[in-house]
């Protein structure tokens, strides 16, 4: 199976990392050299330094050929254009992007991208903590 991940930052490469720990052969795609050392020093797979929203650069990253696309950079737009890219024009069949803003999030899953929101899950999970935390029959005081 191949993947292509674009962006190299703490989310992108453990992805590539686990994806690669399970045989998986992955190329990785970020704007800045500096973030290989994320992968470490023996990564065996491909890293291009390019921008992911460049069809030439997502070309020689392999996009004709995978079987998984990422999108997690830290910029939203960025990730819905590489979705978008890869689903369309690429035809991938496992494309995941990672979206910041909720409602941005709502918006692109309803038209068909695979749609990871942080932001959603850490809302969800600090509000059940939170209700885990007080009884529902303690009074809420209104100030």
């Amino acid at each position: 199976m191949k993947a292509l991940i674009v962006g190299c930052g703490r989310v992108g490469s453990s992805i590539a990392l686990q994806l690669q720990q399970e045989g998986w052969e992955v190329t990785v795609v970020d704007e800045n050299e500096d973030a290989l050392a994320r992968l470490g020093e023996r990564w065996p797979g491909i890293f291009l330094v390019g921008q992911g929203i460049d069809v030439d650069v997502l070309r020689e990253a392999g996009i004709e050929e995978a079987d998984a696309v990422v999108a997690a950079t830290d910029g939203d737009n960025t990730n819905i254009l590489v979705g978008q890219v890869a689903q369309k024009r690429f035809d991938v069949g496992c494309v995941v992007v990672r979206i910041l803003d909720p409602a941005r999030a709502d918006f692109y899953s309803e038209r068909g991208l695979r749609v990871v929101c942080p932001t959603k899950t850490a809302i969800d999970t600090l509000m059940g903590a939170v209700r885990s935390c007080v009884p529902a029959n303690v009074a809420r005081v209104t100030l």
